[in-house]
């Protein structure tokens, strides 16, 4: 039976009081399965150990976090609370050092995420609020604010989304978590039902096969190790989703590479699926 140490209860404290901005009793006792009382304990156990940390509010039923919160358990990073909220993170569920493998983790450079742009965020998607944003566009840098509907964090494989229904573009949108500036400001609930995201809703299928320039012998190697069938792999996604896919695989959808085991892969069905893709 793995233990829940006092260290991996004061981790998910420092995590929701971070990045949603308040902890509950009832968030100790929906994740660890205590009571009221004992959860209650391991918060004032929490603030005993780490002071000035928390405040409690009685209007919100919640401890918020001081202007002086400075965590002791978890880093700077939002990936490590999106990773958490999405399932990918065993934190809660980490095993004795004596089962571990040797093992090495990329770390690539965290992305500069305030909390005080994540909780707004969170709040919204879970109330179905508007939010003002200031948002900086590789493509238009000029920080253009934009009115906004959260609807759900999405990890691309290299960092993390807000999508959302734009009421500038009259569209859903991604927008890239580290390009928000500043504190979203609320704009009210959504009155009216939001159009389909067509794009989120329609599942298409990505035919992934081995560069034609490279050998048999080549071509037979990736065959292998991605286990195609019949000389190509089939990868069904979300449409929203499908360019993002081919950028983490690193195939070129606009042009061959002039050395094909650069290049290694293609994508075999673009005409099919280029409606799509970003232009």
């Amino acid at each position: 039976m793995i233990k829940i140490t006092p260290e991996r209860r004061f981790w998910l404290i420092e995590l929701l009081a971070n990045w949603e901005g308040r902890i509950t009793c009832g968030h100790l006792q929906h994740y660890f399965q205590l009571g009221r009382q004992q959860a209650s304990k391991v918060i004032n156990q929490y603030q005993d150990a780490y002071c000035d940390q928390l405040i409690y509010c009685a209007s919100a039923k919640s401890y918020l976090p001081t202007t002086g919160f400075k965590p002791e358990f978890i880093s700077s990073d939002v990936a490590e609370y999106l990773n958490w909220i999405s399932g990918q993170s065993t934190h809660l569920l980490q095993t004795d050092d004596k089962y571990q493998l040797a093992h090495a983790i990329l770390s690539p450079p965290a992305r500069n995420v305030s909390p005080h742009i994540m909780r707004p965020l969170v709040h919204a998607m879970r109330q179905g609020e508007r939010l003002e944003v200031d948002y900086d566009a590789v493509n238009h840098p000029d920080r253009s604010g934009r009115i906004i509907v959260p609807i759900r964090f999405v990890n691309t494989g290299r960092r993390w989304h807000l999508r959302a229904w734009c009421e500038k573009a009259q569209a859903y949108r991604d927008f890239v978590l580290s390009r928000l500036h500043g504190e979203p400001t609320t704009e009210g609930k959504y009155l009216s039902a939001l159009p389909a995201d067509t794009a989120w809703e329609t599942e298409i299928t990505l035919r992934i096969k081995p560069d034609p320039r490279l050998t048999e012998a080549q071509q037979a190697a990736l065959i292998h190790d991605y286990g195609m069938h019949n000389g190509e792999l089939q990868l069904r996604t979300r449409a929203a989703l499908a360019h993002y896919l081919l950028q983490e695989m690193q195939i070129n959808i606009k042009m061959l590479d002039g050395n094909p085991v650069a290049q290694q892969l293609i994508l075999a069905n673009y005409q099919e699926v280029t409606p799509w893709l970003f232009t």
